[in-house]
C-alpha cells in the first residue's frame, strides 16, 4: 500500500511539473513579445517624426514634380477628346466642342486661371489665351463650337501649336517638369529636344552651383584641418577656448550673419578699410554682390561643420603613431603625411561632404551676398515655390538637388564607410 501510494504521488508531482513547465514556456514568449513591444514603442515616436517631417515631404516633393492634374481635373471632357486626337490634323468638331463646354464651366467655376496658367509654362501666352476664349465662349454660350469659333474669339488657335500644347498637358502625369529642369522639353512632334539656346538656363545653374560648393568645400576643409589638429593636439585650456570660438557663430542666427557680412565687404566696409590701412590695396575691392563675397560668406558658415567631425577622428588618433615613426628615423613631415593624415581621411571625408551638401542647399548667402551671376540652383527653387508659384518646377529641382545629394553620399559610403566616423 505504501508502494502504492509512494507511486500515485511521484506520477502527481510529474504531472504538476509538466503542466508547470507548458504555462513557464507560454510566460518566455509573452514575455519576449512585450520586450518588443516596449521597444517598437520606444521607437515609434522617432520614426513618425521621420516619417513625418521627412519621408512624406519628400514622397509629395517627388509626386508634385511629375503631377499635372490642371487639364484633367478641369477640362475633363477636352482630355478625353484630345486622347483621340491625333495632335497634326485639324481639331475635330467633337474636340472644339468638348473644349468650349469645358472652359465655359472652368470659367464659371474659376477654375480657367488654373488651366491658363500651366499651358503658359509650355507656350508662351497661352494665359491670355485661354482666358480670353473662355470669357467670350461664357458670354455667347455655343451650344457647339467649331473650329472657325475659336477663331473668333482668338485668331491664335488657327496655330496648330496651341492645341498641341493643350494634348502634352492633357495628362495626369507629365515629364515636363523634369524634362524643364535639364532645359530640355517634348517638341510637337513628341520627341524630347533640348530648349533653345537663350532659355538654356538650368544646366548652367546646376554646374555654377557645384563649382561654388566645391571651391568653399576646399576652402573649408583646408581651413578646418589646422583648427581641428590644433584642438585634438593642444591643451585642454586651450582646446576648450578654441571650442568656444568654434562653436559661437551656432548661437547666431544664420541670416543675421549673412547680413553682417553685407555691412563688412562693402566699398566703405571693414574689411575694405582695413585692407587700405593695412597699405596691401590701393583701392576698394568688389566683394559685396560678387563671388569673392560669396566664397567668404560661405566659409564662415561652413568652417564649424568641417572642424567638429575632424575633431572627432584626430582625438582617436593615438600620438604613438607619430612618436613610432619618427622613432624609425622619418621626418616629422613625412610621418604626418604618411601616418597621420591616412588616418584624418574619415574625418575629411565626413567634414568635406556635409560642407557641400550643406552649400548647394542654402540661398539666402548668395541672395543677399552674390550677385545675378552667384545665384545657386536652391534660389530657384525658392523663387518658384514661394514667387511664381510653378510649384511643378520647384519640386523637379529639388529632385535635382535630391539625387545629387543622395549620389554624393553613396560614394562618401563607398570610399570611407560610415561607420569610419568614430565619435572621440
Amino acid at each position: 500500500m505504501e508502494q502504492v501510494s509512494t507511486n500515485n504521488n511521484n506520477q502527481s508531482e510529474g504531472l504538476a511539473q509538466g503542466e508547470d513547465e507548458i504555462p513557464l514556456k507560454l510566460k518566455l514568449k509573452r514575455a519576449e513579445r512585450m520586450r518588443k513591444y516596449r521597444a517598437m514603442a520606444l521607437i515609434a515616436p522617432l520614426f513618425l517624426f521621420i516619417l513625418g517631417v521627412f519621408a512624406i515631404p519628400i514622397a509629395i516633393m517627388m509626386w508634385r514634380a511629375i503631377d499635372n492634374p490642371e487639364v484633367v481635373d478641369n477640362l475633363p471632357q477636352t482630355a478625353i477628346e484630345l486622347s483621340n486626337w491625333d495632335g497634326e490634323s485639324t481639331p475635330t468638331t467633337a474636340l472644339t466642342t468638348a473644349f468650349a463646354s469645358d472652359l465655359v464651366k472652368a470659367y464659371e467655376d474659376k477654375t480657367a486661371s488654373t488651366v491658363a496658367k500651366r499651358l503658359n509654362y509650355d507656350v508662351s501666352g497661352m494665359r491670355s489665351l485661354v482666358t480670353r476664349t473662355a470669357r467670350k465662349f461664357n458670354s455667347t454660350q455655343p451650344a457647339m463650337a467649331t473650329m472657325d469659333d475659336f477663331i473668333k474669339a482668338d485668331k491664335r488657335w488657327a496655330d496648330l501649336r496651341y492645341w498641341q500644347a493643350l494634348k502634352r498637358a492633357s495628362s495626369s502625369l507629365t515629364p515636363f517638369y523634369v524634362l524643364n529642369a535639364f532645359d530640355m522639353k517634348i517638341n510637337d512632334e513628341g520627341q524630347i529636344t533640348s530648349v533653345p539656346e537663350g532659355q538654356a538656363i538650368y544646366t548652367n545653374i546646376f554646374w555654377r552651383t557645384m563649382w561654388i560648393a566645391g571651391v568653399v568645400t576646399v576652402g573649408s576643409l583646408l581651413i578646418g584641418f589646422p583648427i581641428a589638429y590644433l584642438l585634438a593636439n593642444t591643451s585642454s585650456k586651450v582646446s576648450n577656448l578654441l571650442m568656444f570660438c568654434v562653436l559661437l557663430p551656432f548661437w547666431t542666427s544664420l541670416l543675421v550673419r549673412t547680413s553682417a557680412w553685407v555691412v563688412l565687404l562693402q566699398k566703405n566696409g571693414v574689411v575694405n578699410s582695413t585692407l587700405i590701412n593695412l597699405g596691401l590695396i590701393n583701392e576698394p575691392m568688389t566683394l559685396l554682390f560678387a563671388r569673392p563675397g560669396v566664397y567668404i560668406a560661405f566659409l564662415h558658415l561652413l568652417v564649424p561643420f568641417v572642424v567638429l567631425p575632424l575633431y572627432s577622428v584626430m582625438t582617436s588618433i593615438s600620438p604613438a603613431y607619430m612618436r613610432a615613426a619618427e622613432s624609425l628615423g622619418a621626418h616629422p613631415a613625412i610621418a604626418f603625411v604618411r601616418v597621420y593624415l591616412p588616418q584624418t581621411l574619415p574625418g575629411i571625408g565626413a567634414g568635406g561632404i556635409l560642407a557641400f551638401i550643406l552649400a548647394i542647399g542654402y540661398y539666402i548667402t548668395p541672395a543677399l551676398i552674390g550677385g545675378p551671376q552667384d545665384q545657386m540652383l536652391s534660389y530657384f527653387i525658392a523663387n518658384h515655390a514661394n514667387s511664381t508659384l510653378n510649384w511643378g518646377l520647384a519640386s523637379a529641382l529639388g529632385m535635382v538637388l535630391l539625387v545629387t545629394t543622395m549620389i554624393l553620399f553613396s560614394i562618401y559610403n563607398r570610399l570611407t564607410g560610415a561607420s569610419g566616423v568614430k565619435m572621440g
